[in-house]
């Protein structure tokens, strides 16, 4: 089978899932193209435009079986503009939606994002959702936004789109739950030889959607409570990343042992794999794929009782949350010290089923049954 594969908006989970797709299924012929996850309000317009226009177009004008693209692309535009794509079936993979947002003054304030994931999904014959908190939450933000619109709108349109949509969760690598190599002498060190300071890390991009706000009031509610901790922060920084990560590296410097991006993957899950928990303070969350991986690799999680997590794991892993965030950053701290309690006896929740040994049936059974309606 000859599969084009469109990754618009190429962020790093993006990457992760279409990497592994491509390496699980050598046996169908792939064209991948990208385009690099940066000016977010351009790229999500004009991906169709820079693609159907630019030296790319001959790859996108080849016979093809199936057209696999991710949300991020303006796929109903680039059929118009590449009239041979129209004909090949198509599938649209939503590592998010552009409707489940937390407001605030650094977000997007253009509807048309959301307009663009309405006529993303409209043209594909199948859409795939990573977790039902994203399926969710995308039709029901377009069923609130439809509603606004003045005047012909479709009815039905919506019930014709869950007919199409199912859900398949991003695949974690099989490595994951293999047994750990011997960690390098400069990861076991904590600067704590003997065990007692509990470890943390908390790997996410940093951005104002991923809590850091709520990270600091997290580690000074820590300071006051004089917990024995030491902290791995990792994540993708940005030239404008907030300001919280700045003063975390001032102020908690003494507890930091890691900072900023591991050196390598191998250096990451190995950091992972040495630590006691990890937490997360996300405002925004489809799957939590850094959770994820986490979790496989022995950490507890210390979650927020938001967004995706209280689908994907018990309430013993989540704190509570409050618009008061000095009390979400006690309820946090409270289960950080559960963790650091029981980090001898508690097993971590078993998150397996979402390994690519137990869902490559799921996506070979879709690839084979998107081609063969048509």
């Amino acid at each position: 089978m000859k599969i084009l594969l469109l990754s618009a908006y190429d962020a790093d989970s993006h990457r992760y899932w279409h990497q592994n797709l491509i390496r699980q299924f050598p046996e169908h012929e792939w064209t991948l193209l990208t385009l690099p996850a940066r000016y977010f309000a351009w790229r999500i317009r004009g991906n169709s435009l820079s693609w159907a226009f630019g030296e790319q177009r001959p790859l996108l004008e080849q016979p093809y079986d199936l057209v696999i693209a991710t949300s991020m692309t303006d796929l109903s535009a680039l059929k118009g503009m590449v009239p041979n794509l129209a004909s090949i079936p198509s599938v649209v993979y939503f590592h998010e939606n552009q409707f489940a947002y937390p407001a605030t003054d650094n977000a997007h304030k253009s509807v048309e994002p959301q307009i663009l994931n309405i006529y993303t999904a409209a043209c594909a014959d199948r859409i795939l959702f990573n977790t039902t908190y994203n399926r969710d939450s995308f039709f029901s933000g377009a069923q609130a936004l439809l509603k606004k619109l003045p005047d012909h709108v479709p009815a039905g349109l919506l019930t014709q789109l869950r007919e199409r949509a199912s859900v398949l969760p991003v695949p974690l690598e099989n490595e994951l739950f293999s047994p750990a190599q011997k960690l390098q002498t400069k990861l076991t060190d904590w600067r704590d030889n003997d065990r007692k300071a509990l470890r943390i890390v908390w790997a996410a991009r940093w951005e104002y959607d991923k809590g850091p706000t709520h990270l600091l009031a997290i580690l000074e509610q820590l300071e006051k409570q004089n917990t024995d901790y030491r902290l791995c922060l990792m994540g993708q920084s940005f030239r404008h990343s907030p300001k919280e990560f700045k003063l975390i590296s001032e102020r908690f410097k003494h507890r930091l042992v890691q900072f900023g991006y591991a050196e390598s993957r191998e250096e990451y899950l190995q950091w992972l794999r040495s630590a006691d928990a990890f937490l997360s303070t996300a405002l925004h969350e489809f799957q939590g794929l850094s959770v994820l991986e986490a979790v496989a690799c022995g950490c507890t999680p210390v979650l927020p009782a938001r967004e995706v997590y209280p689908a994907l794991f018990a309430e013993q892993y989540l704190y509570n949350c409050a618009e008061d965030i000095d009390q979400e950053a006690t309820a946090a701290c409270n289960k950080l010290s559960e963790a650091a309690t029981e980090r001898d006896t508690r097993m971590p929740p078993d998150v397996s089923y979402i390994s690519w040994n137990n869902q490559r049936g799921a996506y070979e059974d879709m690839l084979n049954s998107i081609t063969a309606k048509n």
